[in-house]
């Protein structure tokens, strides 16, 4: 029976929390100073220790001191809600998760309940860790560089705790894959895991979408919607690009992060999610906040556990892991044993990479097709690095005529840059200096108005 040791100066919260706490079926010890935990510790090593952060002789961060291994006992921190900060600088030293005061019992109760697994995850983290690396393979991630292994030890550790995770790195690197491991691996990996790109939903259907909508709330909301954060509840939330969600829902987003509640569009009733946020951008997130992309509280509540992912040109003989991997996968599908030759298996690792794993997936589909026998070759050319790189000014001229309307100007300047990135839309906002949800926009204005060429890519 997992016992649980009570940390807090004060007796009626003791009392309260021993009262709910039995009644799930676990055993309790309880004190009211760092001095008595110690005492209660060395009586009997708990699976869980629920303290207050502040205690009369020390923080509950020093228990840590008093256990041998932080893997062998989970800390759960209970902090008041102005001190919500330093409950965050709590999870990065190793808490599993933090409680605001006053304690909600449903969110308590939930927690508990994925107690009794946690130890037997971490130890079946453990094994999978030593045996899919032999193979390559971590979760659904792939690759055997030791920048990748550095960061399958990062996952490995964030897992299983309840930590808010901040995914960084370049586009096409696997965000998603990382997320999903992190999912995987957790005491949530039975429910939910829903993925949501930021930068892809207008800003007029963002809280929608995100915090649902009761019928009649709006224009067209001709029934009642539940949105990501109901549906995800008991499982992880992936926000992706998160530097392009609106800074007015970000202050709502905040305060889910805080208290477990959020309302739906069109009520005012709360309504209580239990989910693990997993974020990730492309961009520095500190050069974010300094844009005013990312507001300052929220960059720290995400930033618990961050995890950079390292780009397909540092990680050396992986991009030969990965590509025989992917065409493993097409050879499969379609029954052939086409096989790369020595000098293009030379000559992807001698590439850069700028769309990193994308930019490989669509290479080897590519060469694939086009390879008439058994062998691809390095005749099947690479992709040019330009065609991934923002153009140089020089590539293309666009001629404005005196008397031409700014919104005019505007028009032909989009969509030549456009034309010029080969249609992909990130390259060309990157190009024009403009967020990706603001050249959808523009887009999506011009194809109202009819004012889209036929021949504009899609």
């Amino acid at each position: 029976m997992p016992h649980i040791l009570i940390v807090d100066d004060d007796e009626n919260t003791r009392s309260a929390l021993t009262e709910i706490i039995t009644t799930q079926g676990f055993t309790v010890a309880v004190a009211g100073s760092l001095k008595e935990a110690t005492i209660q510790i060395g009586w009997r090593m708990p699976d869980v220790i629920l303290t207050d952060l502040k205690l009369p002789d020390g923080t509950g961060m020093d228990i840590f001191k008093e256990v041998e291994s932080r893997d062998a006992v989970e800390l759960i921190v209970m902090t008041g809600y102005a001190s919500v900060d330093s409950a965050v600088d709590a999870l990065r030293l190793g808490a599993a998760d933090y409680l605001v005061k006053p304690i909600n019992m449903q969110r308590l109760t939930a927690r508990l309940d994925r107690v009794p697994r946690a130890r037997d995850l971490k130890m079946e983290i453990g094994s999978l860790r030593n045996e899919l690396r032999s193979f390559g393979h971590f979760g659904k991630m792939l690759g055997n560089a030791p920048v990748m292994q550095s960061m399958y030890d990062q996952i490995s550790r964030v897992a299983p705790t309840e930590a808010t995770v901040l995914l960084i790195g370049e586009s096409g690197t696997g965000k998603e894959l990382a997320a999903q491991t992190v999912h995987d691996l957790s005491l949530r990996r039975k429910r939910a895991f829903l993925a949501v790109n930021c930068g892809a939903i207008s800003p007029n259907l963002i809280e929608s979408e995100m915090f649902g909508h009761e019928r009649g709330s709006f224009t067209g909301a001709e029934r009642m919607h539940k949105g990501f954060f109901e549906r995800a509840h008991g499982g992880t939330l992936f926000l992706d690009e998160i530097t392009e969600m609106p800074i007015e829902l970000q202050v709502k987003l905040l305060r889910v992060l805080e208290t477990g509640m959020f309302m739906r569009v069109g009520t005012n009733r709360e309504i209580e999610t239990d989910v693990r946020v997993i974020a990730a951008t492309n961009r520095d997130p500190e050069a974010a906040v300094e844009q005013g992309r990312l507001r300052t509280d929220l960059y720290h509540r995400l930033n618990v556990f961050p995890i950079e992912l390292p780009p397909l040109r540092e990680r050396g003989e992986d991009v030969k892991l990965i590509a025989q991997s992917l065409l493993d996968q097409l050879n499969t599908a379609s029954g052939t044993d086409k096989q790369f030759s020595p000098e293009a298996l030379d000559a992807m690792t001698a590439h850069t990479w700028p769309g990193n794993v994308r930019e490989l997936k669509n290479y080897v589909q590519r060469s694939y097709i086009l390879a008439d026998d058994k062998w691809i070759t390095a005749t099947h050319s690479l992709p040019k690095p330009s065609a991934a790189a923002a153009p140089s000014p020089s590539d293309a001229m666009v001629s404005i005529t005196v008397g031409m309307t700014l919104a005019q100007a505007d028009r032909l300047m989009i969509l030549a840059t456009l034309e010029q990135c080969g249609g992909v839309k990130k390259v060309a906002a990157k190009t024009l200096g403009i967020s990706l949800k603001t050249l959808y926009n523009r887009l999506e204005e011009f194809g109202e108005a009819g004012l889209l060429d036929e021949t504009t890519p899609g």
